[in-house]
Parts: C-alpha cells; sequence; structure tokens
C-alpha cells in the first residue's frame, strides 16, 4: 500500500447535544483536527470531505450531507459526498479516501463522521439501526440487531458451556477505561456484582451489556507523503486497509457464529501492512455487546474460537493485556454514534500512537487494529494504523 497518512484527529464528546445540529457537531470535530495540525493548514487546502453517517435520512431528516456539511463549513463548491456502510460506514469512509489520496486525485481529504440522534423517541431510533440488518426476512419480522446479537449470545454459551457472567469482563473493562475519556457517554466504573442484577433488554443481554446511541462527530485529516512530510506535527501512516462484505440476513450463514466478513477483512488488511498479529499493540472493535466484540476477536484471529470470554477474564483485553481493547470505553462507555464509530475508533488508535491517550495509554504503542461492522458483520473494514 502506497504511503498516505493520518495527520489529524478530533472528535466531540458524545452526550445527549440537545442544543447542537449536526452541522455544529461537523464543525467542532473539523475544527478541532485542523487544530492538531503544524505548520498551521487552511481548511481551503482540503480537496474532498466524505462524510460518515448512517441515519441521516431516519433520524435527521437529511439526505445529501455531501453537500450540506460541506456548505456549513463554508467550503461549498468542493468535492464533498456520504459514505454509507451502517456501522461501518466510518471505516468505509477512511478506506475510500485513503484511495482518492493514493491515486492522486486529493493531497488532503477530511473524513467526518457525525450523527445525530437522541432528540428522536426510542422507537425511531430501534427502527433506524434495523434499516442495517435484511428487511424482507429479519426486520418486518420484528427482529432488531440488538435482539440478533442477543441470538449468537445465547448460541455461543449453548456451544461452548459459558453463562451470561462470563462476558462481564467486556463491558467492566469498556467502563474501567471510559471514565477516564473526557469525551464519553458514561463516565463510571461498573462491577461484576452491579452487572449481573442489571435487568435483561434481550436475554442473555442485559443492560449494563448494551450500548447507547448518541450525538457526535469526529474527523481525522487524510494525506498524501508529499503533504504529510511539509508538516512537522505527528502523523500516523495507514499501513492497511481491507473490506469484505458477507449476507445481510444472519439466517443465510452457514457458521453464525464466525464473523467471515470480519475475518477476511483482518487478513487483508494485516497482509498489505506486513504485519503478524503479535506485532498489533492496541485495537478497536465493534462492540455494542460483549458478544459483538468476542466474536471479532475470535474472528480476526486474536483468540481461538470459543477462548475470547477466558480471555477477557484473565485481563488480555485490559490496557496492559496482550489484546487491548475499548481503551476510550468503546461503544458501551464512549457511546455508540452510529456510522460515525468507525472516525471515532481512529482518534483514539492516533492518540494511542502517539501517545496522548492519558490513563488508559497503552504502553510504547507503535501498531494498531481497526475494525468495524456494518449490520452484525455483514460489512466490515478493517485498517492498520502504524507511529512514524
Amino acid at each position: 500500500m502506497k504511503p498516505v497518512y493520518i495527520v489529524g484527529a478530533h472528535a466531540t464528546s458524545v452526550a445527549e447535544h440537545y442544543e447542537f445540529s449536526l452541522a455544529d457537531l461537523a464543525l467542532e470535530a473539523l475544527r478541532g483536527a485542523f487544530k492538531m495540525v503544524t505548520p498551521a493548514l487552511e481548511p481551503e487546502r482540503i480537496g474532498a470531505i466524505y462524510v460518515a453517517n448512517a441515519f441521516g435520512e431516519a433520524l435527521v431528516g437529511q439526505a445529501n450531507l455531501g453537500a450540506a456539511l460541506a456548505s456549513a463549513a463554508g467550503l461549498s463548491g468542493i468535492d464533498a459526498l456520504r459514505v454509507e456502510a451502517a456501522g461501518a460506514s466510518g471505516g468505509l469512509a477512511l478506506r475510500q479516501a485513503a484511495m482518492a489520496v493514493i491515486c492522486g486525485t486529493y493531497d488532503l481529504v477530511a473524513v467526518l463522521g457525525a450523527e445525530k440522534v437522541t432528540d428522536k423517541l426510542e422507537d425511531r431510533m430501534e427502527a433506524a439501526q434495523m434499516l442495517s440488518i435484511d428487511s424482507d426476512t429479519e426486520a418486518d419480522i420484528g427482529a432488531t440487531l440488538t435482539s440478533q446479537w442477543a441470538l449468537l449470545m445465547r448460541r455461543y454459551m449453548h456451544e461452548y458451556g459459558y453463562e451470561a457472567a462470563d462476558f462481564a469482563p467486556f463491558p467492566i473493562n469498556a467502563h474501567s477505561n471510559g471514565k477516564h475519556n473526557r469525551e464519553a457517554l458514561y463516565r463510571f466504573s461498573i462491577t461484576a456484582e452491579k452487572y449481573l442484577k442489571a435487568p435483561q433488554i434481550a436475554s442473555p443481554l442485559n443492560m449494563l451489556d448494551c450500548s447507547s446511541l448518541g450525538d457526535g462527530a469526529a474527523v481525522v485529516l487524510v494525506a498524501s507523503e508529499r503533504l504529510a512530510r511539509e508538516l512537522t506535527s505527528p502523523r500516523v501512516r495507514i499501513g492497511g486497509s481491507g473490506l469484505s462484505t458477507d449476507t445481510a440476513a444472519l439466517y443465510q450463514r452457514r457458521d453464525p457464529l464466525l464473523l467471515n466478513a470480519a475475518r477476511q477483512s483482518a487478513a487483508t488488511a494485516m497482509q498489505q501492512a506486513g504485519v503478524v498479529h503479535a506485532d498489533i499493540d492496541v485495537l478497536e472493535f465493534t462492540d455494542p455487546h460483549s458478544i459483538a466484540a468476542a466474536l471479532a476477536l475470535e474472528a480476526s484471529r486474536f483468540v481461538d474460537r470459543g477462548a475470547a470470554p477466558r480471555h477477557a477474564a484473565d485481563g488480555g483485553i485490559t490496557v496492559s493485556g496482550a489484546t487491548p481493547i475499548a481503551t476510550a470505553g468503546g461503544y458501551k462507555a464512549r457511546g455508540d454514534v452510529g456510522g460515525a464509530n468507525g472516525v471515532y475508533q481512529l482518534v483514539e488508535l492516533v492518540r494511542q500512537l502517539q501517545g496522548n491517550a492519558g490513563a488508559a495509554q497503552v504502553p510504547n504503542a507503535r501498531v494498531a487494529f481497526a475494525q468495524c461492522l456494518g449490520g452484525v458483520g455483514s460489512t466490515a473494514i478493517s485498517h492498520i494504523l502504524l507511529a512514524e
């Protein structure tokens, strides 16, 4: 993969931002990303804006977000478009931006993930999330994303002999890290005892095992090697990128507990970057529920199948473990930001590779892995980031 760099990254807090519009949040993130760049670059240097968003029509009532947000940023006339792949939108936007820079079309692209959802009622938000699963055979009969992850967790427990309590280390770790993240939606710790007492949402998933949608925006600035070499600010190289898909309908998969798209995208990204699993210091996964993190760890071959809960219980997913995940709180504590999640992941990993992650800093982090999923793993995008 030809050299392409992230030269700026910033995210707003994830919250119920009733007082701000989608454009307000986008502008805050964009300005913050440019403040990281030295010497200073003018926003007019941006060749294109790729907007990662999943819920524009369903919850904001706004399509054509490329033009809308570019205009709000005072960049009307710029190349701008929306990239949508449900929860994988942010990762796909980065991939498209990197490819455009590598091809020489642009020297600088802003990847902007933005969602504004919390001024809508819960049933509207649930319906919007259901758009990412198969509408003909699943959503139309009342299946939801949460219920499908619950089915997978139930099957996993049956196959490998676990109890629901065995998944507690995942949200406990997320909250332990998230309490240090000033941008997180939930900045508090939880205990195994609280996890066990939490009310059920979709058995075996309980309230402390389920993420909450929030408002927010995040930006990464993707630059060519030529432009990156002109800057003195720290930069992170995108070493590899992999995209893969699976059936939208969960019932059509021969082995539902194997996220094939995640496996293939991870292998492609790592091969491009020339790294192996042991080289990777810090990871970000799609983890709205602990079963999602467990299956992603296994699919991407960081642990054997059926071993993720034991790995988590042994401290393997903590900041000092072999596979540190959710260092900014993950979807559970940081908050679920829909199509912007993949960009939030990138902001956190850039901080890790630059040594700016605070109390959740992974020591000597040099190689990072980011993976985001659309639907129940029907779309998967993985990236390798390298400190330079």
